[in-house]
Protein backbone atom coordinates (compact mmCIF):
# COMPACT_ATOMS: atom_id res chain seq x y z
CA UNK A 1 0.00 0.00 0.00
CA UNK A 2 1.41 3.23 -0.95
CA UNK A 3 0.83 6.13 1.24
CA UNK A 4 0.93 9.89 -0.31
CA UNK A 5 1.35 12.94 2.21
CA UNK A 6 2.24 15.39 -0.52
CA UNK A 7 5.51 15.90 0.86
CA UNK A 8 6.33 12.19 1.15
CA UNK A 9 4.97 9.09 0.15
CA UNK A 10 5.88 5.54 1.28
CA UNK A 11 5.08 1.95 0.68
CA UNK A 12 3.43 0.63 3.72
CA UNK A 13 5.08 -3.10 4.02
CA UNK A 14 5.06 -5.70 7.20
CA UNK A 15 8.53 -4.23 7.48
CA UNK A 16 7.55 -0.85 7.84
CA UNK A 17 4.65 -1.79 10.09
CA UNK A 18 7.51 -3.38 12.32
CA UNK A 19 9.38 -0.15 12.48
CA UNK A 20 7.04 2.13 12.98
CA UNK A 21 5.77 -0.35 15.97
CA UNK A 22 9.50 -0.89 17.37
CA UNK A 23 9.23 3.69 17.08
CA UNK A 24 5.93 3.31 19.51
CA UNK A 25 7.36 0.87 21.93
CA UNK A 26 10.54 3.38 21.94
CA UNK A 27 7.85 6.57 22.59
CA UNK A 28 5.73 4.78 25.07
CA UNK A 29 9.03 4.83 27.31
CA UNK A 30 8.53 8.48 27.34
CA UNK A 31 5.21 8.59 28.03
CA UNK A 32 5.70 6.15 30.92
CA UNK A 33 8.52 8.23 32.18
CA UNK A 34 6.43 11.22 32.54
CA UNK A 35 3.26 9.68 33.68
CA UNK A 36 5.33 8.55 36.65
CA UNK A 37 7.18 11.80 37.34
CA UNK A 38 4.12 13.73 37.46
CA UNK A 39 2.68 11.21 39.78
CA UNK A 40 5.63 11.17 42.32
CA UNK A 41 5.83 15.26 42.18
CA UNK A 42 9.77 14.25 40.66
CA UNK A 43 11.67 13.12 37.88
CA UNK A 44 11.45 9.44 37.92
CA UNK A 45 12.74 6.23 35.39
CA UNK A 46 10.42 4.19 36.66
CA UNK A 47 11.67 0.25 35.11
CA UNK A 48 8.77 0.18 32.52
CA UNK A 49 11.04 2.73 31.21
CA UNK A 50 13.81 0.20 30.28
CA UNK A 51 11.18 -2.71 29.49
CA UNK A 52 9.83 -0.35 26.79
CA UNK A 53 13.91 0.98 25.80
CA UNK A 54 14.71 -3.07 25.25
CA UNK A 55 11.28 -3.68 23.34
CA UNK A 56 11.60 -0.53 21.09
CA UNK A 57 15.67 -1.12 20.79
CA UNK A 58 15.29 -4.97 19.69
CA UNK A 59 11.92 -4.21 17.19
CA UNK A 60 13.79 -1.27 15.74
CA UNK A 61 17.51 -3.52 15.55
CA UNK A 62 15.55 -6.39 13.73
CA UNK A 63 14.32 -3.62 11.59
CA UNK A 64 17.68 -1.87 10.94
CA UNK A 65 19.21 -5.13 10.23
CA UNK A 66 16.78 -5.93 7.13
CA UNK A 67 17.35 -2.31 5.81
CA UNK A 68 21.07 -3.41 6.10
CA UNK A 69 21.79 0.24 8.18
CA UNK A 70 25.14 0.41 9.81
CA UNK A 71 24.68 3.39 11.64
CA UNK A 72 21.41 2.86 12.56
CA UNK A 73 22.27 -1.20 13.73
CA UNK A 74 25.10 0.24 15.79
CA UNK A 75 23.03 2.62 17.19
CA UNK A 76 20.37 0.68 18.56
CA UNK A 77 22.36 -2.75 19.35
CA UNK A 78 24.72 -0.23 21.66
CA UNK A 79 21.57 0.96 23.42
CA UNK A 80 20.03 -2.28 23.99
CA UNK A 81 23.39 -3.31 25.85
CA UNK A 82 22.46 -0.29 28.16
CA UNK A 83 19.28 -0.76 28.35
CA UNK A 84 20.01 -4.18 29.71
CA UNK A 85 22.27 -3.41 31.85
CA UNK A 86 19.63 -1.00 33.59
CA UNK A 87 17.64 -3.64 34.12
CA UNK A 88 20.58 -6.04 35.86
CA UNK A 89 21.68 -3.24 38.00
CA UNK A 90 17.99 -2.79 38.74
CA UNK A 91 17.13 -6.65 39.76
CA UNK A 92 20.32 -7.15 41.47
CA UNK A 93 19.27 -4.32 43.76
CA UNK A 94 16.21 -5.66 44.46
CA UNK A 95 18.08 -9.06 45.22
CA UNK A 96 19.53 -7.34 47.75
CA UNK A 97 17.11 -5.45 49.53
CA UNK A 98 14.82 -9.01 50.01
CA UNK A 99 18.31 -10.52 51.57
CA UNK A 100 18.69 -7.92 53.73
CA UNK A 101 15.09 -7.52 54.97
Amino acid sequence: MIIDLGLIAFTVSLWTAIGFLGQFFFSLRFLVQWLQSEKARKSVVPVAFWYFSVLGGVTLLVYAIHQEDPVFIFGQGLGLVIYARNLVLIHKSRRREDVAS
